[in-house]
């Protein structure tokens, strides 16, 4: 692991971290204004976008959790209490896990359907279960009650945290991941 004493985490870590909130950003809109995918829903742009939105993303945390494991953090200011940053921690970890179950359960179901699954309408993945696996059925029906109940109050509680910070505590804490900051 590279250590570091930087204030701010480093140019690729903020890229990789506001590249991600774009892109759920992005696919919360196609996933909330897509057709509903049903038994003979045809595929339309909404969902292709989705799909290859979620190619996108797996691959984005990939790249991200990849680097965060081999970069080191910025050290936190002193004062902050040990409740925040593990609470933090955890939080982060739960964000990276769901931003690889929700992909794959999103192809799962996506296999399941009988719908290819590409990087940008070009290059075809393999699909994860045959069609109609017996017992898979739950996968799309997961992947969007996880989507809307868990990762999205996650992202919503990191987001408060993070204002929480900047407003009241004035701690730098937001600091440390905006663009141009310094690392």
């Amino acid at each position: 692991m590279v250590e570091s004493k930087r204030a701010g985490y480093d140019p690729v870590a903020k890229s990789l971290h506001w590249l991600v909130l774009a892109l759920l950003i992005a696919q919360f809109t196609f996933g909330w204004t897509m057709p509903h995918i049903g038994r003979t829903v045809p595929s339309s742009a909404l969902i292709d976008w989705h799909v290859w939105l979620g190619v996108t993303i797996l691959l984005v945390a990939l790249m991200r959790l990849l680097w965060r494991l081999t970069h080191s953090e910025p050290e936190l200011e002193a004062g902050i209490p040990l409740w925040q940053t593990t609470t933090a921690r955890i939080i982060h970890w739960l964000l990276y896990v769901l931003l690889f179950a929700l992909p794959i359960l999103g192809w799962m179901n996506a296999s399941w359907r009988g719908m290819p699954v590409t990087i940008l309408g070009v290059l075809e993945l393999p699909k994860l279960l045959s069609t109609r696996t017996p017992g898979w059925a739950w996968t799309g029906d997961v992947h969007a009650i996880i989507a809307d109940y868990v990762l999205l109050p996650l992202v919503g509680l990191h987001v408060a945290a993070a204002l929480y910070h900047y407003l009241v505590r004035r701690d730098g804490v937001l600091q440390r991941m905006l663009p141009g900051a310094l690392p």
